[in-house]
């Protein structure tokens, strides 16, 4: 049953002042994630593409913990303070030879997992490219823009863009962060995959977008599109009831939608895993003159 919502029922009012951003903890993101895909596979008719997922997920959580971490140098840094632009130059990365590496890395381990054949036909291609293929491959995962009718290969890119990202992100001072404005990402630019309202203690009920590269969350103010910034004319839309765990918020002044997700309601949810999980939300709105604006590589082609 499909449910219009407008406003947005929770309301905030009288909780403590919320810290603007949170770094990833990438070994302990990609490690819950997996089991969240795991989870989410047992009751799926997705089932073989969600657990295809979690061993992607469970290679990333290994190589998040392989080998030194990658830093940012401070004259990136006082460059980005100065300018009041994220501390992650997202566009410098793709020739760098540490993520080259570790796509390669990321390309031998997935290759004992099971996988569907596209996939494994996918991989098997970006295993042989070159490094100029394997550029262009990390320039669009970078960018978060990935074309549609490659959109297979571009997966194991984004993977191993993520982990980079995620290991980036988390060697910064989450207190030095600020915003640059609505649905950017404070660490890297980055556009979100969906937002979380929060059941932490202490915070509860305010919303952090959730950064579909380097995976940082930072507080975003309720009822207000990510995509554009109004606060005008937004609606909420489930496929389930009033109360689902899930729904588009849905923006008519520039015609976008991103997932919601309500952890107060179910603290295991998941902004990357659970945006999978939930894809009958994605073909209910593809019915609409809606476009989604929120950025997942395990989704793109759906």
């Amino acid at each position: 049953m499909t449910k219009d919502i407008q406003p947005d029922p929770s309301v905030i009012g009288g909780v403590p002042e919320a810290p603007f951003a949170f770094l990833p903890d990438p070994v302990a993101l990609f490690t819950r994630r997996a089991g969240r895909f795991e989870f989410l596979a047992q009751t799926s008719r997705l089932a073989p593409y969600l657990t295809f997922l979690a061993g992607l997920t469970e290679i990333q959580a290994r190589l998040a913990k392989s080998g030194p971490a990658p830093v940012i140098a401070p004259e990136q840094l006082a460059r980005a303070k100065a300018a009041q632009m994220p501390p992650i130059d997202r566009a410098a990365l793709a020739s760098d030879p540490a993520l080259h590496l570790l796509l390669a890395r990321l390309c031998e381990a997935a290759s004992r997992i099971t996988m569907p054949d596209p996939a494994r036909i996918a991989l098997e291609a970006v295993a042989a490219a070159d490094q100029g293929d394997r550029t262009w491959l990390l320039s669009n995962a970078l960018s978060g823009d990935i074309p549609e009718d490659s959109a297979a290969p571009h997966l194991f890119a984004s993977v191993a863009v993520q982990v980079y990202l995620a290991r980036l992100a988390a060697g910064l001072d989450a207190k030095s962060l600020h915003p640059i404005r609505t649905g950017i990402c404070p660490c890297c630019g980055g556009r979100p995959v969906s937002s979380l309202v929060t059941s932490t203690p202490g915070i509860e009920s305010i919303r952090y977008a959730v950064c579909g590269l380097c995976a940082a969350q930072w507080n975003e103010v309720r009822i207000h599109c990510l995509a554009c910034g109004t606060n005008k004319g937004l609606t909420y839309r489930s496929a389930e009831t009033t109360e689902a765990t899930v729904k588009a918020e849905c923006c008519r002044e520039c015609h976008s939608w991103i997932k919601i997700f309500y952890q107060e309601k179910n603290p295991s949810l998941d902004a990357v895993a659970d945006d999978v999980g939930s894809i009958g939300l994605d073909m209910m709105m593809k019915e609409t003159d809606l476009k989604r604006a929120g950025v997942n590589p395990f989704l793109t082609g759906y």
